[in-house]
């Protein structure tokens, strides 16, 4: 049985709509001065269409650059989406699934995991004079490797999971017909 969908007001935009519309087109970002120089890389049809293996590509970008990087992800993430052929919009995205909200949780779970393989003891209170320096040294090595970890590993899983994820929607398309 077929799913009845809400009609729309007249003049109601879709949620869709939306975010196309707050989104910068290629020609908005092709006209940006930052970019002119590589202008003609960011206008390929190619980055910006909704095919399995640049969405494959993307998702993979932008997971490795979110978990990588802790800042200028999302500019790590276009740069590597033209070079690798990926869908710009896809990366971009993507890299949001670490957030300043996301963050703490992120590098806790991050610690966890590489505490978990470096076999390092619980942390110890450090002292407020002890400085930065000290408090990365008690969290910064299982840490980096947490994330490193999650970079590798969660890139490599998007990649084959949009894959997979596309096969199975033709699959089902090509079923029902």
């Amino acid at each position: 049985m077929k799913a009845r969908r809400k009609k729309r007001e007249p003049g109601e935009a879709h949620w869709t709509d939306r975010i196309k519309a707050s989104i910068p087109s290629r020609e908005v970002l092709a006209a940006n001065p930052w970019l002119r120089p590589v202008a003609h890389r960011l206008l390929d049809p190619q980055l910006w269409r909704l095919q399995h293996e640049a969405v494959a590509r993307g998702a993979a970008i932008g997971i490795f650059w979110a978990f990588a990087l802790p800042f200028a992800q999302i500019v790590a993430a276009a740069a590597h989406s033209v070079w690798w052929r990926a869908n710009i919009p896809v990366a971009v995205g993507i890299t949001f699934i670490t957030n300043p909200f996301t963050v703490g949780f992120w590098l806790w779970l991050a610690y966890q995991v590489g505490g978990l393989i470096l076999d390092a003891p619980p942390p110890v209170a450090i002292s407020e004079s002890a400085g930065v320096v000290a408090w990365l040294a008690s969290f910064g090595g299982p840490a980096i490797l947490g994330m490193g970890i999650f970079a590798v590993a969660g890139s490599a899983s998007a990649y084959f999971l949009v894959k997979l994820a596309w096969r199975l929607r033709i699959w089902f398309k090509r079923r029902r017909r």
